[in-house]
């Protein structure tokens, strides 16, 4: 058993179970004190960091309130500023389109005036021109009638003097002037068909320019030739190509623009088509056949306006080319067999074959796949859509609770309704 030593004499003893009773006894009442203590100073130090932590609540409410305070009078500040800005914005667009009205009424006011003016002068020179018409027909008939009062007023002077004439004079006489009458009547029936005649001739050249022009337009692969004047022949040939560029056949045009048909076209037509080595000949004509209301085939020979041309033109030239390719696929045709069954029993094609197979394949599903991203793509953009509309209808609740129903905020009407 250990010893004790006294702290005062240095004495050392054993410890007995008296001592070791009230060692332990007053050990336990310190044990129990220091506990007390640290109990009290634990409830003092519980008590005061309440106090504190129940003062920073207190001191953040304040704070959070007047925050709260600050926020709602920056919101009914801001909500003031919006308001006022919509307002000057709206009143803003609305100013902008009514000017712009107003600058559209002035320039389409300005634009009719032009126009009427335009017109009225056509019309004036229309009108001037009907005067001149009239003025020429009335100083040819003064002429003609002075002619022929001078014409009578001489032949009355004959009678007159044909008493102191010889009648073989007087006989002479009269047939010279019957010649004259004669020769001026020839010489305006000749004027008026030369100038008939060129009027025509004039009217059968631009028909045949926009003939040239039409099928230069509708047929760019084709070689339309033109046919100058004084060379006997059609008026243009078509030289029809495929899409290979390959020759195929011919076409010749003639272009008759009168106000009557002749047989005699038709025989002209077909003798050049012999001599120009054509396949077909289409004669485009202003007046058709008796026998005839609108295209077709005569003696050889198609006959239609300016109107149907084109489409039969093109007509004609699809039956060519098939016609071109028939004939060539004759050519050879056992050897041509025997050539394409080696070909499509070989190993070439077997490889191009997979070739083309794998690169469809690979399109279709490279097309899928951009089918399924759209649509992904879409579906995104619906929600995103519908996420717009709402905001949209809240904002729109809130202009029309401030300004009512004065201003229409609608997005998916075409255009703002100005009347009201």
């Amino acid at each position: 058993m250990p010893l004790i030593t006294c702290p005062n004499c240095q004495h050392q003893f054993e410890p007995t179970d008296i001592m070791r009773e009230e060692i332990k006894r007053e050990a336990n009442l310190k044990a129990a004190q220091w506990k007390k203590e640290k109990e009290e100073e634990f409830r003092q130090k519980e008590l005061s960091f309440n106090q504190a932590l129940q003062l920073q609540k207190e001191t953040a409410e304040k704070q959070l309130l007047q925050q709260q305070q600050h926020l709602e009078a920056e919101r009914k500040k801001l909500a003031l500023e919006m308001e006022a800005q919509i307002r000057r914005q709206l009143a803003g667009d609305f100013e902008n389109k009514l000017g712009m009205l107003e600058r559209m009424n002035t320039e389409n006011e300005a634009k009719l005036k032009a126009a009427r003016q335009k017109e009225l002068e056509y019309l004036e020179q229309q009108q001037r021109l009907i005067d001149k018409e009239n003025q020429i027909d009335l100083e040819i008939q003064r002429k003609l009638l002075e002619a022929r009062i001078n014409i009578e007023q001489q032949i009355r002077q004959q009678e007159v003097d044909k008493y102191s004439l010889k009648d073989t004079e007087y006989q002479m006489q009269l047939r010279e002037l019957q010649k004259q009458l004669e020769d001026q009547k020839k010489m305006a029936e000749e004027m008026r068909r030369k100038a008939e005649q060129g009027s025509m001739q004039l009217q059968g050249e631009v028909q045949e320019l926009a003939l040239e022009e039409l099928l230069r337009s509708a047929f760019p692969y084709d070689t339309i030739r033109e046919v100058g004047k004084g060379v006997k022949g059609a008026d243009c040939m078509q030289v029809v190509r495929n899409k290979f560029g390959q020759e195929c056949g011919c076409i010749i045009y003639e272009s008759k623009r009168t106000h009557a048909f002749s047989a005699d076209w038709i025989d002209k037509l077909k003798a050049d088509m012999r001599s120009q080595g054509a396949d077909l000949a289409i004669l485009v004509t202003q007046r058709m056949p008796k026998d005839m209301e609108r295209f077709g085939e005569k003696d050889g020979v198609w006959i239609c306006s300016f109107a149907e041309v084109k489409a039969l033109a093109y007509v004609l030239r699809e039956g060519i080319i098939k016609m071109s390719g028939a004939l060539k696929s004759q050519d050879n045709k056992g050897d041509k067999m025997q050539l394409l069954y080696n070909y499509l029993t070989s190993n070439e094609f077997n490889e191009q074959w997979n070739a083309i197979r794998e690169g469809f394949l690979s399109m279709r599903n490279s097309i899928q796949r951009e089918r399924d991203s759209m649509e992904k793509m879409w579906k995104a953009r619906e929600k995103q859509l519908e996420k717009v509309l709402l905001n949209v209808a809240h904002f729109k609740g809130s202009i029309e609770g401030i300004a009512g129903q004065e201003f229409n905020l609608n997005l998916l009407e075409d255009s703002y309704d100005t009347d009201g």
